[in-house]
C-alpha cells in the first residue's frame, strides 16, 4: 500500500488472524501530532476496537527523590520510561486480561495513585515520541507509524501545551529544549524513523491517516 505521505506501509509482522491483538506503534518527535491522530483512529474505528496506551504514561516514579532532583532528570531518553511494564500490560491484553493503565503527573513528575483500567480489544494503539526506539518494544509492534512534522511547529505546540496542561514556566520549557529535548531528538528519535512502515508528514496529514485507518479496518475484517 502506498499513497500520499504513506513510506514502507508493509503490515508489520502479523495480520491479526491469530487472535492476538494487532499492536499499532506510533511515535514522532513532542508535538508533533502524535495523540491527535490517534485519538482520531479511535474516533474512527472506535473505543470498542481499540485501546490507546501512552507510553510516557510509563515514565519511571522516583518518589524517592526530591522534586528538585526530578526536575533535572532527562525525560527524553529511553532509561527515563518502565518499557519493561508496558511490554508486561501489552502480554497481559494480549492474554486477554485486562490492566491497569499508569497515570502520570507531569507538573510533579510522579505517578498518580490512580490507574485506569484497560480491556483488551482486538487492535492497541502504543504512542510516544520513544517508541520506535526501544528494540524489544519495536519487536512486539505490527505496524509502526512515525509522525513527521517540521520542529518549528512541534516548538510552538509543545510550548503551549506543557503553560497550559503541565503548569510549566516559559523559561523552563526552553531551557528543558535545549537541555534535552532537541539533543534527544536528534540522538534517538529522528533516527527511530526508518523503523517506520507509514511515515505520516505535516502532522495530521489526511490522506496518510486515512490510510493506516484503512489497514487497521482490513485487520478488524478478516475472519
Amino acid at each position: 500500500m502506498r499513497s500520499s505521505g504513506a513510506v514502507r506501509a508493509s503490515g508489520g509482522n502479523r495480520d491479526g488472524s491469530d487472535g492476538r491483538p494487532f499492536v499499532v506503534g506510533v511515535a514522532g518527535g513532542s508535538g508533533s501530532g502524535k495523540s491527535t491522530i490517534c485519538e482520531a483512529i479511535v474516533d474512527r474505528i472506535g473505543p470498542e476496537h481499540v485501546a490507546l496506551i501512552a507510553h510516557d504514561a510509563y515514565y519511571r516514579h522516583r518518589p524517592e527523590i526530591s522534586y528538585e532532583e526530578r526536575t533535572k532528570v532527562n525525560y527524553d531518553h529511553p532509561d527515563s520510561l518502565e518499557t519493561e511494564l508496558l511490554l508486561i500490560h501489552l502480554e497481559s491484553l494480549a492474554a486477554g486480561e485486562t490492566i491497569q493503565h499508569p497515570l502520570y503527573d507531569f507538573s510533579r513528575h510522579l505517578r498518580r495513585s490512580r490507574t485506569v483500567p484497560i480491556s483488551p480489544r482486538p487492535v492497541i494503539l502504543i504512542e510516544g515520541i520513544l517508541t520506535l526506539v526501544e528494540p524489544d518494544l519495536r519487536g512486539v509492534l505490527d505496524l509502526r507509524v512515525f509522525v513527521d512534522t517540521d520542529a518549528d511547529l512541534r516548538v510552538l505546540r509543545r510550548v503551549e501545551r506543557d503553560m497550559r496542561e503541565r503548569g510549566r514556566s516559559f523559561e523552563s520549557i526552553v531551557a528543558q529544549y535545549q537541555a534535552t529535548v532537541k539533543p534527544m531528538h536528534e540522538k534517538f528519535v529522528e533516527p527511530s524513523k526508518r523503523h517506520a512502515d507509514l511515515i505520516i508528514p505535516e502532522g495530521y496529514n489526511r490522506q496518510a491517516v486515512g490510510a493506516l485507518v484503512a489497514r487497521i479496518r482490513e485487520v478488524l475484517d478478516r475472519p
